[in-house]
């Protein structure tokens, strides 16, 4: 009997550094031919076309499937399995399948789908790798303004609960079989240290924290730790698994959070382009930006990523002749935020 393929499981926050991650670790990946399952909020698939465009021989686009459906824990049997199923019947199958959720999903779902039989016997969940983004955690922007959440806590006496995204954090590092703390050099030892603590407290598990810059690790440092966490999952209980268990009603669903897609014209100025987005992502407390952009007298397109004030630029790839050479983003933020002056302020920021 041919042995099972493992399956990394790659989760974490909006702008973590997962997507990052994972081109490098295709990119060193020793030879090892990987598929790639690519889930993300927002209609523009971001991220698939960020790692279509590395030009790995050992991940070729065939390789690369992407389902922007937001949340891949909610449509586990009209998604996942059917994607899984199609993998697995391809003649020349993976020696790895590494997925990448997106950042609002919750992993105990997707992990406990793999003991669906027509998968349990073909592959296993090699790990869990939940990545942190170090900095932003140490500076609370995993969650909510905790000053803006009192005062609505001391305003209504109904909300009582956690913020979804501290909830989020939580679900997200209590699944791991491994949490990485990403873009620690932004910090200093100490904070470091200060977000390791609160990581590894956020589970009785003892947790295999381990941190990296720009996403760089080994590949044998994410593959091969044979965890078969699909047998564990049930001993990693997400907040929405145990208020079911208390007998409380708590639906998961991201009415919590809304996307949408920004489209303006060429930008001339990418460092004023930059300086504007900084400004909007600030006044309208934007959760995560990214996204391509025009820029004239460029071959190449521009990718923008954003998390909080930080904003990475880089161009990856030549405009293909049979695209439109456009600026289009994509934009996260809560359920309130204005997607109108959103708009229109990243439409004024081009100048």
């Amino acid at each position: 009997m041919q042995s099972k393929i493992p399956a990394t499981v790659i989760t974490g926050f909006l702008g973590a550094g997962k997507t990052t991650m994972i081109r490098n670790l295709l990119e060193n990946a020793g030879g090892r031919k990987i598929a790639l399952i690519i889930n993300e909020f927002g209609d523009l698939g971001v991220d698939g076309e960020v790692l279509k465009g590395c030009g790995i021989e050992t991940c070729g686009e065939d390789d690369i499937v992407e389902l922007n459906n937001g949340c891949i824990c909610c449509t586990v049997a009209d998604d996942f399995i059917p994607t899984m199923t199609k993998l697995l019947e391809r003649e020349n199958r993976p020696d790895h399948i590494v997925i990448e959720t997106s950042g609002l999903a919750l992993p105990q779902p997707l992990v406990a789908a793999f003991n669906w039989p027509e998968i349990k016997t073909a592959v296993t969940v090699d790990g869990v790798v939940t990545v942190v983004d170090a900095a932003a955690v140490s500076e609370g922007r995993f969650a909510e303004d905790h000053d803006r959440l009192e005062a609505q806590r001391a305003a209504d006496e109904a909300l009582d609960h956690e913020s979804p995204l501290e909830e989020l954090f939580e679900d997200q590092i209590r699944a791991a079989d491994m949490v990485v703390l990403n873009k620690a050099d932004l910090i200093d030892d100490a904070r470091l240290e200060a977000v390791k603590a609160s990581v590894a407290g956020q589970t009785d598990r003892a947790l295999n924290i381990i941190h990296a810059t720009h996403g760089r690790l080994p590949a044998d440092v994410l593959l091969g730790m044979d965890s078969a966490t699909e047998d564990q999952i049930a001993l990693r209980k997400s907040h929405h698994e145990m208020e079911h268990e208390n007998g409380e009603d708590h639906d998961h669903d991201h009415d919590e959070f809304e996307s949408f897609v920004a489209e303006t014209g060429s930008i001339s100025d990418p460092a004023a382009f930059v300086a504007g987005l900084k400004e909007i992502i600030a006044h309208h407390d934007v959760l995560r930006l990214k996204g391509f952009c025009d820029v004239p007298g460029k071959p190449m397109r521009l990718v923008v990523q954003a998390v909080g004030q930080r904003i990475e630029t880089y161009f990856d790839r030549p405009w293909r002749d049979d695209e439109t050479r456009s600026t289009r983003l994509v934009v996260i933020g809560l359920h309130d935020i204005d997607q109108t002056a959103i708009g229109a302020a990243i439409a004024d920021a081009v100048g």
